[in-house]
């Protein structure tokens, strides 16, 4: 298991991108439109093989099912999902809790990728417990974005029964990721760059 990207997800794409630039103090780069939910997004590399995403319904778009990463009720921006990699997505969905949902594939120009949707759109664990992914070779959307220096310190996993989230990921070794008690399920990223260290 690998971090994959982050996600702050908004009620509008232009809300989300503003609130996300303010803070970081880099512009975010072109992303594309993801026709399946009705969803659309802006991209910053994080470095190699990571990435963050500002992701916001589309407007106008009616999807065929309801909008992942819980967008159907957005509200403010805010750091949202987190995305871990994997390289046997089945595997991985076996192990995993059943409330993390079914693999879809999706596509999106020459990326595609499988990835787990729980059938209502719902964030698992309140967000906690991330959406698993598996890319197709030989693509990645980090590897096509500009680096601006901006890079993930830390990444802060919150949820009352923390210790039970970590045991459920025994394939995430990444040391930037703690998981906290806390009353409530919730992400805090610090990251470092042109602004120094910021918090979202």
């Amino acid at each position: 298991m690998q971090l994959d990207h982050l996600a702050i997800t908004a009620a509008s794409l232009e809300e989300g991108v503003a609130w996300a630039e303010e803070r970081l103090g880099v512009k975010l780069d072109p992303g594309g439109r993801h026709e399946r939910f009705g969803t659309h997004n802006r991209l910053l590399s994080l470095g190699p093989g990571l990435y963050l995403e500002v992701i916001a319904p589309e407007p106008g778009t009616a999807p065929g099912m309801p909008r992942w990463f819980g967008l159907d009720q957005p509200g403010a921006p805010r750091l949202g999902n987190w995305i871990v990699r994997v390289p046997d997505l089945a595997a991985a969905l076996a192990a995993a809790p059943p409330e993390v949902g079914e693999a879809l594939p999706l596509s999106r120009g020459d990326l595609s990728w499988t990835v787990t949707v729980p059938p209502d759109g719902s964030m698992p664990w309140g967000g906690a417990y991330p959406t698993l992914i598996q890319w197709s070779p030989g693509h990645h959307p980090a590897d096509r974005l500009s680096d601006k220096g901006v890079r993930l310190v830390a990444l802060e996993v919150g949820h009352p029964r923390a210790p039970r989230l970590r045991e459920l990921l025994p394939g995430l070794t990444d040391p930037r990721i703690s998981f906290v008690t806390a009353d409530e399920p919730g992400l805090r990223a610090r990251f470092s760059g042109p602004e120094g260290e910021v918090t979202l």
